[in-house]
């Protein structure tokens, strides 16, 4: 094994970029392999053309009558650009994408061939569904599964196959997917946002939410990442030391990109570019071999779609430059995880930004009133977004290295502080002419000058204003981003609409002016959500204490912070907003569940294997070394031997104890195991791993990273943490 580690760091060191053929312009080949809107005009009859894009913008559904013409349409632009299959391309519970793929091909009676795609194979099909994560839908035998496509997402072309973006329902019609919810809380989001927007122009008739992400991964090299069983099986290292550098000198972020990263990239952007998403920025990362890229903001569902497609052709590209791509929150124990900011904001139609203020009170006093209800829908459902970014890899990062800890707050900075604290002394009932003055004047009006410049630099708030936008930074960097946009966009409907009832009811009831009942219902807002606002830092005890004081919840562990998924208060939101319904919701969380016990329990069965068949025996062949020096000692010196071999019997003594202690280690984490395996309850079960079976980590880790200080590097067989982090 020690071997392979120097074969590969050899294999590693010879290692040149991959030569790159870009084009002089990208825009040229941007949406080349989408069937967008320019496809369709050229491929659709006008009829077909014109019912796809009113389904994309109104949500009608389209015409079963002309889906054959759409269909025919697809199936030429694809064949000519190459294709020879067709696949509903899903995102089912796995947190991964699926694809079943089809063949254009078809034979006729007559033993000829043709190349077929008939409009009820582009609308809907039936995937065997009994293998996806279901949450106790359905039994094995009632299996059927049906895709139906989102015509809002376009279809596009990877390889030789036509990708057809769909939802994923169960036989009785529940969601078994992640886009389902989505989009049914991005259509109640618009319904509610449309409505308040009213209040300020009446010409909007949609609001967008848009989403733009921002995806952080490791590059390591595939040969390296090859001789780690951790890295390959469970994505993250669950053992071994920190290098005496790691990234205690920031040279790194931001740093000169290194020349194979700097290919990979590249080749990445220009299938990117192919694919129509509107990647922009790239840049090293804090820690050492770490990167990001992001893309220009889109509209939800089509930004989570181009998200779930990115880390999948992530690993696809790397391979052709000898890398592995690692996702997962803390792969490297010591330094900076990785995640996934999530930037969420609402457009109108008119080509405004709901969240950006503008040249005028009036737009002011609209940026804050979207501000102001985001802020309230976080602060009354703050353990709903812990939920919706839990997983045992994001259970790492959260509370380390810059990341925001698991206490969700929201960071508006000291400005916008001020703003708030100013419209808290609104007086109670309808505004004095002097009072309507000076609020617009002197503090709606001047919103615009207090943001200027105003950035934010609070890494470790988990939701912060940044100027036009809020970003949700907690979301972890293998997340699907669906799971957190779909909580934001209902709460956030659900917010709108309760906003608008109660300014209703004082413009009806109390009589008072529109804007009169706005500040009024904003002020009590800003009172009630008080507690979620903190501009200090998110890590330590003291924040704590403070949160603890403030009422907010700090869900450290996924178990626990999964209990919100099915409480009385979010079974009854989502409902209300029509988003998911109980049985969704209790499916759900018990596969989620299901996937924390599976995911520590692959993890202690992969830590026991390398700690026993790797670092014992590579120890124990060390002590023999030491032994065979011992006795060589006592045969030349006899008596007088232990002066001259005293720290030799030292350190055979030290491995025997970490040995000992490694060994009762995996014993007692193994015994922990066979008992939760036997709880036939998925919470019970989930508790127990979380809390009798990975409390052995760390215990097991420390011994094993304590043997590799003391072993010869030359008989070590896992790559090391210097090696993996600074080899390029």
């Amino acid at each position: 094994m020690s071997t392979l580690r120097f074969e590969a760091l050899k294999e590693t060191f010879n290692r040149k970029p991959v030569k790159i053929k870009e084009p002089a312009r990208r825009s040229e080949l941007f949406g080349t392999n989408v069937f967008n809107e320019a496809s369709m005009k050229q491929y659709l009859t006008k009829e077909a053309y014109e019912n796809v894009m009113e389904a994309i913008k109104t949500g009608k559904k389209i015409d079963r009558r002309v889906s054959d013409h759409i269909s025919t349409g697809m199936k030429e632009w694809a064949i000519a650009k190459g294709a020879t299959h067709y696949t509903h391309w899903f995102q089912p519970l796995t947190g991964a994408t699926a694809e079943k793929h089809d063949a254009f091909f078809e034979t006729q009676a007559d033993g000829s061939a043709i190349e077929k795609f008939g409009g009820g194979a582009l609308v809907q099909q039936e995937p065997d569904a009994s293998s996806f994560p279901s949450g106790g839908i359905r039994n094995t035998f009632e299996a059927r599964g049906y895709t139906a496509w989102d015509p809002t997402s376009p279809a596009f072309l990877w390889g030789t196959t036509l990708c057809i973006p769909t939802i994923f329902v169960s036989y009785t019609g529940e969601a078994l997917d992640y886009k389902t919810p989505l989009l049914r809380a991005l259509q109640a989001v618009d319904q509610a946002a449309t409505s308040v927007a009213k209040y300020f122009d009446k010409n909007v008739t949609k609001v967008t939410a848009t989403l733009g992400w921002e995806q952080e991964y490791f590059l390591i090299d595939s040969a390296l990442a090859a001789t780690r069983p951790d890295l390959s099986l469970a994505g993250r290292t669950l053992l071994g030391h920190s290098p005496a550098k790691g990234q205690q000198l920031d040279d790194h972020y931001f740093g000169s990109i290194p020349s194979r990263v700097l290919a990979y990239m590249r080749d990445l952007e220009i299938e990117c570019m192919k694919l129509g998403i509107p990647v922009k920025t790239r840049h090293n990362e804090v820690a050492p071999n770490q990167f990001e890229l992001a893309p220009i903001f889109e509209e939800g569902n089509l930004a989570v779609d181009h998200n779930s497609l990115i880390m999948d052709i992530m690993s696809k590209i790397a391979e052709k430059h000898h890398f592995k791509v690692i996702l997962h929150e803390k792969p490297f124990a010591g330094i900076n995880g990785s995640g996934k900011h999530n930037n969420w904001s609402l457009a109108t139609d008119t080509g405004t930004n709901l969240l950006a203020p503008g040249s005028t009170p009036m737009k002011n006093l609209q940026f804050l009133t979207f501000f102001i209800n985001i802020i309230k829908a976080v602060h009354d459902n703050e353990e709903l977004l812990r939920a919706a970014i839990a997983s045992a890899s994001n259970d790492h990062r959260l509370g380390a290295n810059e990341a925001p800890p698991a206490i969700i707050s929201a960071f508006i900075g000291s400005q916008l502080t001020e703003v708030l604290d100013e419209l808290e002394k609104v007086t109670d009932g309808k505004l004095s002419p002097q009072e309507k003055t000076e609020l617009k004047l002197n503090v709606v009006g001047k919103i615009p000058e207090i943001l200027l410049d105003n950035t934010d630099r609070n890494r470790t708030s988990s939701f912060a204003f940044t100027g036009n936008k809020f970003e949700f930074r907690a979301v972890g960097s293998t997340a699907n981003c669906a799971n957190p946009m779909t909580v934001i966009n209902t709460i956030m409907a659900k917010q709108l609409n309760d906003f608008k009832a109660e300014v209703d009811e004082l413009i009806k009831g109390k009589k008072m002016k529109k804007d009169d009942a706005i500040f009024n219902v904003l002020r009590e807002y800003i009172k009630k959500s008080k507690n979620i606002r903190f501009e200090g830092d998110g890590y330590g005890e003291a924040w704590e204490k403070e949160a603890k004081k403030r009422g907010l919840s700090n869900n450290r562990t996924t178990p626990q912070a999964l209990k919100a998924q099915i409480s009385e208060k979010t079974i009854a939101l989502y409902e209300e907003m029509k988003v998911m319904n109980k049985v969704e919701l209790e499916a759900r969380h018990e596969i989620e569940l299901e996937d924390y016990a599976m995911r520590i329990q692959i993890e202690g069965r992969i830590l026991g294997d390398i700690a026993r068949n790797h670092v014992i025996p590579t120890a124990v062949r060390y002590q023999n070394i030491l032994i065979e020096n011992v006795e060589g000692l006592k045969h030349i010196y006899n008596e007088d031997f232990k002066k001259h071999s005293n720290e030799q019997l030292e350190l055979i003594e030290e491995i025997s104890e970490h040995i000992a202690k490694i060994n009762s280690g995996v014993k007692a984490m193994i015994e922990a195991r066979k008992v939760a395996n036997k709880i036939e309850d998925s919470e019970k079960r989930a508790f127990a791993y979380c809390d009798d079976v990975k409390p052995y980590f760390d215990e097991i880790r420390y011994h094993c990273d304590k043997l590799e200080l003391l072993v010869d590097d030359e008989l070590w067989p896992l790559t090391k943490y210097r090696e993996l982090l600074f080899t390029r």
